[in-house]
């Protein structure tokens, strides 16, 4: 097959669909992979490591659009990209639909076949391609919590892990899950006072099992949230419902709890995010105040270490390119129901029930639309 790998074009993403690495791999299996020129520089990845691992380097994404039978991105196609895919070409990267009214739209129009990063199983209910980015944004987050509680960031002007004579920040983690967890690995790994809301009994037992005493376990449906809340420098919000709009656990009555300078780092604004207040942000610009809390959203964390986070997904996501581009979507999806969870738009259908129910469009089955 021919595999288009366009340079992305969303503000301040500077990660790429595929390393050289894997551009090898895919041309090893005897496909075509066409690169924008320059599509990786920011990553570290010169065209020449493209064309030796066997690519052609392309000047422009009209061009990727126009020959590929399977584009490979990182982040969800923008309105200039959408005009370009072709009927029953397929989209793999993340979509994110369900906080995307307008992309929805575009990509039902295309009649192409969509499949997320972010709606692919596993054999136990995990998201695979979503964990390694989840990851990343989970460190991150308290990396970049951190920094906006110094002063000069219109933060609270204290020190995440504190000082002999200084007590340490309380950080409050909305979400065992993965983004949960690397958050507070980082958390904990700077001495802060951490306590993780989640709603799984058992999900807190095992994070206790990693943690030991370094948090402070919090069952959803036992704790006061507004106290918790209240009592917080940093809070970090990592809640998720696969392919869903997360739910906005913090309302805009709850900010005005919150002390003047915290902060607030909404890890699920790729899904809509999970405090009412929350819009999405740049790394050109990532925060903003309400009630004197600060803000930051940005959209697109892990872009911000691009080598770091190619490199990570990659190594989830090349095992199902391949399967992908040498058996054909029909076959690949078929064969793999944990794949075929990732069929979000198939020519024309919504194909993810949660992007159909909250857009209003009539559902059909990912098995029915192949």
């Amino acid at each position: 097959m021919k595999i288009g790998l366009p340079k992305e074009i969303k503000p301040q993403e500077n990660r790429i669909g595929l390393t050289p690495d894997s551009v090898k791999q895919l041309t090893s299996n005897g496909h075509e992979v066409l690169v924008e020129s320059n599509g990786g520089f920011e990553a570290g990845f010169e065209n020449d490591h493209y064309i030796s691992a066997g690519a052609k380097i392309v000047d422009k994404a009209e061009d990727i659009f126009n020959d590929a039978e399977i584009i490979v991105k990182v982040k969800e196609p923008l309105s200039n990209e959408v005009k370009m895919i072709k009927e029953n070409q397929i989209v793999f990267t993340y979509l994110h639909l369900a906080a995307a009214k307008e992309l929805t739209a575009g990509l039902v129009k295309s009649k192409s076949i969509c499949i997320a990063y972010e709606t692919v199983t596993d054999s136990n209910g995990r998201l695979p391609l979503l964990a390694p980015m989840s990851a990343v944004a989970g460190r991150m987050s308290v990396q970049a919590g951190a920094h906006c509680l110094e002063k000069n960031q219109k933060g609270r002007g204290i020190l995440l892990g504190g000082a002999p004579g200084g007590e340490p920040a309380n950080v409050l983690i909305l979400g065992g899950g993965v983004v949960g967890e690397n958050a507070a690995t980082i958390a904990t790994g700077m001495k802060a006072k951490v306590h993780i809301v989640d709603k799984s009994e058992e999900r807190l037992k095992q994070l206790v099992q990693i943690f030991g005493d370094k948090i402070i376990p919090e069952q959803s449906d036992k704790i006061d949230l507004n106290k918790l809340v209240a009592e917080a420098d940093l809070l970090v919000g990592g809640v998720l419902i696969p392919g869903a709009e997360a739910p906005k656990l913090i309302t805009k009555d709850m900010l005005k709890l919150m002390k003047r300078g915290s902060v607030i780092v909404d890890v699920a604004i790729d899904q809509g995010g999970c405090v009412e207040t929350s819009k999405p942000t740049t790394h050109g610009d990532p925060t903003y105040i309400v009630d004197d809390v600060v803000h930051y959203c940005v959209a697109n964390m892990p872009g911000g270490v691009p080598r770091t986070s190619t490199f990570a997904l990659n190594k989830a996501t090349l095992p199902y390119l391949i399967k992908l581009a040498n058996n054909g979507y029909q076959k690949a999806l078929s064969e793999d129901k944990n794949f075929l969870a990732g069929l979000n738009v198939c020519k024309g259908e919504v194909t993810y029930k949660a992007v159909a129910d909250t857009f209003g469009y009539n559902f059909t089955s990912a098995s029915q639309a192949i």
